[in-house]
C-alpha cells in the first residue's frame, strides 16, 4: 500500500512504429496509506473498482510498435476518466466552486472524479472531504495523466499523420443485483463491450476490424451498451482531426476471481489473445482510416 512515486507510466516500444497509443487509466493499484486510512472500507472492498491487472493483459503493447500509457494511482483514490472537476457536492464540507461540474449520470452513481463509491455502491468515506484534498489530487493525478496522453495524441499524429486511441477497461462479470443475490443469466455481460461513443469517436473500420479480430477468438462482443466510452474516448476520439478513439471493455469473469482478486485460469489465455489481437491489428493499420 504504498503511495505512487509518480502518478503516471509510459511503457515505451524499441521503436515507436505503429500508429497507435493505449491507455489504461483504472488499473492503479498503488494506494496511498492516508486514503487506506480514511475510508471505512476494508482494503480488498476498496479495490472492488480496479480494472485489475489490465494493465497486465496489455502488457504485450510494447512488442508490436506503441505506447502504452498506465495510471498508477487507484480509481477510487482519484477517476482519470472523468471531467477534470466533476464532484459530488454531497461529499464535501463545503460549498463548491463555481467551476465544478457538480450534476451528471456519473455522479448520481457516486462515480465522479472523486469517487463516493466502489463495486457495488459501497461507500468508502465516513465523514466528509474538503475540497482541497480534491484539488490536491486532481492535480497530483488527473492533470498529469491527461498531459501525457494528449502529448502522446499529440506527437503520434505528427508522426503517423494520424492516430489510434485504444482505451483500456474492465467490466464486471455481470449486472448488480439490487439485493446482492446470484444475477440470472440474462444479467451477464458480454465478454468484451466496445465503445466508439455511437459511431462518433472513431471511425468504421477501426471498429469492425477490432469487432472482427476479437470475435474471431471466439468471444461474444457487444456494442456501446452499457459502455460507449467514458470521458477519454468522448474528449479524445476526434476523427476530423486524425485521432480515433474506441474503448474496449473486458469482462472480469474471463480472467479473475472478483471476490478474491485473483487471476483464475483464463488469465494466460486472454492475454495471449490480447498480444495477438495488437498483432493483427498493428498489421492492419493501413485498412483502418476512413477515406
Amino acid at each position: 500500500m504504498a503511495a505512487f512515486t509518480s502518478p503516471v507510466k509510459i511503457n515505451w516500444p524499441e521503436e515507436w512504429c505503429v500508429p497507435f497509443v493505449f491507455s489504461s487509466p483504472h488499473s492503479g493499484r498503488n494506494y496511498p496509506d492516508r486514503f487506506v486510512e480514511s475510508s471505512m472500507l476494508e482494503f480488498d472492498h476498496l479495490r472492488q473498482s480496479e480494472d485489475f491487472l489490465v494493465d497486465e493483459l496489455f502488457a504485450g503493447v510494447p512488442e508490436y510498435g506503441a505506447p502504452i500509457l498506465m495510471a498508477e494511482f487507484p480509481r477510487a483514490y482519484c477517476d482519470a476518466n472523468r471531467e477534470a472537476f466533476e464532484l459530488d457536492p454531497h461529499m464535501y464540507n463545503t460549498p463548491l466552486p463555481d467551476y465544478v461540474m457538480t450534476a451528471s449520470p456519473r455522479l448520481a452513481s457516486g462515480i465522479g472524479t472523486i469517487p463516493r463509491v466502489v463495486g457495488a455502491g459501497q461507500e468508502i468515506y465516513s465523514v466528509k472531504l474538503d475540497f482541497k484534498e480534491a484539488h490536491r489530487r486532481i492535480n497530483e493525478c488527473y492533470f498529469p495523466y491527461h498531459h501525457a496522453l494528449r502529448q502522446l495524441l499529440e506527437e503520434g499524429v505528427k508522426k503517423f499523420g494520424y492516430i489510434y486511441l485504444i482505451d483500456c477497461h474492465s467490466m464486471p462479470a455481470s449486472i448488480p443485483t439490487p439485493d446482492g443475490g446470484r444475477p440470472s443469466p440474462a444479467m451477464q455481460r458480454p465478454d468484451i463491450i466496445l465503445g466508439n461513443r455511437y459511431g462518433t469517436s472513431c471511425g468504421p473500420q477501426l471498429f469492425n476490424a477490432t469487432l472482427t479480430s476479437l470475435e474471431s477468438y471466439g468471444y461474444h462482443v457487444g456494442q456501446n451498451t452499457p459502455y460507449a466510452g467514458g470521458f477519454i474516448t468522448a474528449c479524445y476520439g476526434k476523427p476530423e482531426k486524425n485521432i480515433h478513439a474506441l474503448q474496449i471493455e473486458i469482462n472480469r469473469g474471463l480472467y479473475m476471481d472478483q471476490k478474491s482478486l485473483t487471476t483464475n485460469e483464463g488469465f494466460e489465455r486472454l492475454r495471449q489473445d490480447i498480444d495477438t489481437f495488437i498483432r493483427d491489428m498493428s498489421q492492419d493499420r493501413s485498412s483502418l482510416l476512413t477515406a
